[in-house]
């Protein structure tokens, strides 16, 4: 739980940093602008921005009980960042989960890579796809037509 929090903290307090000392170098505007981007920066990088995560066996279980996809994420990964902001409000039908809280999606993960944990992975019908592409995880949410 704590890593997943290492990056937002670094970067909340490196902008309370960098903006404390604009500010006592006479650009308070240039502060109050730059702030404000650095703590968007660090909740893009929160698991804040992602659906609540369930454990992998958990979401196995749900994934073949409704059919839904079932991904593995880790906070801070720019990849995983991206299929969520782009799947916008589908990400919900998803399952999620992160593999810094659960060994076992770690596990499984692994599993599905070589031993390596690269996210996001992303398991469709039991086989798991490496960092797919946003929009052919949105039609994996549609009915067979």
């Amino acid at each position: 739980m704590t890593r997943a929090w290492i990056l937002p903290m670094l970067l909340v307090l490196c902008g309370s940093a960098v903006a404390t000392g604009l500010t006592f170098k006479g650009n308070p505007g240039v502060a109050a602008a730059l702030l404000p981007v650095f703590v968007l920066l660090a909740g893009m990088n929160s698991p804040l921005i992602f659906p609540s995560s369930i454990g992998a066996l958990e979401a196995q279980r749900l994934s073949a009980a409704d059919g839904r996809p079932v991904v593995f994420w880790r906070p801070g990964c720019k990849y995983c960042i991206r299929l969520r902001i782009r799947l916008g409000s589908h990400a919900r039908q998803l399952h999620w989960v992160d593999i810094w809280r659960d060994p076992a999606g770690a596990a499984a993960v692994r599993a599905a890579n070589d031993g390596n944990e690269t996210v996001p992975t992303v398991v469709v019908a039991g086989q798991p796809y490496t960092n797919p592409h946003p929009e052919w995880v949105r039609e994996q949410l549609s009915p067979p037509a």
